[in-house]
């Protein structure tokens, strides 16, 4: 019986339970880029369990193209532990205009 939990574990989710949404949403790109990253590697060993308004719950499942709270968590937490390209581009050129640049009021 112990042999039967531990293979449960370690299996891969199967396609149909990944998230679901359009090829090239942000959902879809942020999960391929946390996979990139290697955030996705691993056994899924933490556990993390919450409250929130169910309305909150359901209005980031809509716009995240997601259907279970697992995948909602994965999304959150893929969109939080990635780094945000245009803030590190806003951050580095923060006051850096071209010489020849012109602020029109």
């Amino acid at each position: 019986m112990v042999d039967g939990i531990a293979s449960a574990k370690n299996r891969k989710i199967p396609e149909k339970r990944r998230l679901r949404q359009p090829a090239h949403s942000a959902a879809s790109v942020v999960m391929e880029e946390a996979r990139r990253a290697s955030l996705l590697d691993g056994d899924s060993t933490e556990h993390v369990s919450f409250r929130a308004p169910k309305a909150l719950i359901e209005a980031a499942k809509r716009e995240g193209g997601v259907t279970n709270p697992t995948e909602l968590g994965l999304l959150a937490l893929a969109m939080l532990a990635l780094p945000d390209p245009v803030a590190n581009y806003m951050t580095k050129n923060y006051g850096k205009l071209g010489a020849d640049h012109q602020l029109d009021y």
